[in-house]
C-alpha cells in the first residue's frame, strides 16, 4: 500500500520503486511490467538489463511537468523483476549466439533446428505468460505498461489488448520497420514484432515512425498492406528542412490513428547518442523532444492512449547511465499521456 501522507515529491527519490514513488499494486493506475528479455537480439545484447537499469535510474528523476499535473499523481508501480525470465533469457543467448555467429560467417549449423525450436518455445512460453499477467490487470481497470527487453516482448499484451478492445493502432516510434518475418529463424524474432502484429484481428492500423533501416522483405509487407503508414526518417527531415513543421507532420500521423491506440517506443528511434547502448543503432532519428510532441499529440487529439511498451534500452556501454537516464524519462512521458 502506499504512504502518500509521508511522501515528499521534492525530497531525494529512494531507490528500489519506480520513479521512488510510494504507490503499491492496488493503489496504482499504471502497471509497469518489466521484462528482462533479450533472447533473439541478432546484434549487440544487453536490453535484458534495461528495466533494472531503467528502475535504478528513474529514482533521480524531478517529477514535475510543464503545464499539466504531474504524471506521478495518478500512481505508478512497476511489478518485481521476474529473474526466472532473465535466467531463461541468458540460456537461450547461450544457444543463440553462436548460431548467429555462423549465420554472420555464411556458414552452415549443425543444431540449427535445435535452437530454433528452443527460442520458439521459450518466447511462446513468455508470450502466454505475459498476456495472462497483461489481461489481469486489463480487467481490474488499470493500464499496463511493459518495460523490456527486446521489441519481441510486447507481443503478448499486444494478443490481451486484441482479447480487451475490438479495434485500435498502434503508433511505433523506431528505427525499423520490424516487419521481417521470422527473422533468423525465430518465429517471434524483435525483427518481426510488427509483422506478428498485424497478424492480430483487431489492429486496424499501424503508423510507423522515424524508420530509417529496412529490408526489400519488409517494404514488401508494408506496401501490400493498407493498414500500414510509413513515415521515413529522410522524408520527416526533408520536409522540415523545406519549411515543414513538426506539429504539422504530427497532425498528419495521429490523423492516421483510431480512437484508441497503443504506443510502441523502440529507443532506437531516438537519435544515437541518446541511446548509446542499444543493440542496434542507426544514425539519424528523433530528438527526446520530437518524440515526446509526438506522443502527446496522440493525447490532445483525444484518442484514448490504452497501453504501450518501452524497449531496446541497454545498458551495456560506457554510457550505461546515460542511456538508463533517457529511458526512464522516456517511461515517465509515455505514463504521462496515460494521465
Amino acid at each position: 500500500m502506499s504512504s502518500l501522507s509521508n511522501y515528499d515529491p521534492s525530497a531525494v527519490g529512494v531507490k528500489g520503486s519506480i520513479f521512488g514513488l510510494p504507490f503499491g499494486e492496488e493503489d496504482s493506475r499504471i502497471i509497469l511490467l518489466p521484462v528482462p528479455w533479450d533472447a533473439t537480439v541478432s546484434y549487440s545484447a544487453g536490453t535484458a538489463e534495461g528495466p533494472q537499469a531503467i528502475l535504478d535510474a528513474s529514482a533521480q528523476l524531478d517529477l514535475e511537468v510543464v503545464g499539466r499535473e504531474a504524471p506521478w499523481k495518478q500512481g505508478i508501480w512497476m511489478a518485481p523483476i521476474d529473474e526466472t525470465i532473465r535466467n531463461k533469457s541468458q540460456n537461450l543467448r547461450t544457444l543463440v549466439e553462436p548460431y548467429i555467429d555462423a549465420l554472420e560467417a555464411g556458414e552452415e549449423y549443425a543444431d540449427m533446428a535445435t535452437v530454433i525450436e528452443s527460442v520458439d518455445q521459450g518466447t511462446s512460453e513468455l508470450k502466454t505468460k505475459l498476456k495472462s499477467q497483461a489481461l489481469s490487470y486489463l480487467n481490474k481497470g488499470k493500464i499496463v505498461g511493459l518495460v523490456g527487453g527486446d521489441h519481441s516482448t510486447p507481443l503478448g499484451y499486444l494478443e490481451a489488448l486484441n482479447d480487451k478492445y475490438d479495434d485500435f493502432g498502434i503508433l511505433q516510434i523506431d528505427a525499423h520497420l520490424d516487419l521481417r518475418k521470422a527473422y533468423e529463424g525465430f518465429e517471434h524474432s524483435h525483427a518481426s514484432i510488427m509483422y506478428n502484429a498485424l497478424k492480430l484481428s483487431n489492429i486496424s492500423k499501424l503508423v510507423q515512425v522515424g524508420i530509417r533501416d529496412f529490408c526489400e522483405e519488409e517494404m514488401e509487407m508494408a506496401n501490400s498492406d493498407q493498414r500500414v503508414a510509413v513515415y521515413f526518417d529522410q522524408e520527416l527531415k526533408w520536409q522540415q528542412f523545406e519549411g515543414t513543421t513538426w506539429h504539422s507532420l504530427c497532425k498528419e500521423m495521429v490523423a492516421q490513428l483510431p480512437d484508441k491506440v497503443y504506443i510502441s517506443f523502440d529507443i532506437d528511434g531516438l537519435q544515437p547518442f541518446l541511446c548509446s547502448g542499444t543493440g542496434t543503432p542507426v544514425p539519424g532519428g528523433l530528438s527526446f523532444e520530437e518524440a515526446v510532441y509526438l506522443i502527446h499529440q496522440v493525447k490532445a487529439s483525444g484518442r484514448d492512449i490504452i497501453g504501450f511498451d518501452l524497449n531496446e534500452v541497454a545498458p551495456q556501454t560506457d554510457d550505461k547511465e546515460w542511456n538508463a537516464n533517457v529511458g526512464a524519462r522516456v517511461l515517465y512521458a509515455l505514463c504521462g499521456v496515460c494521465s
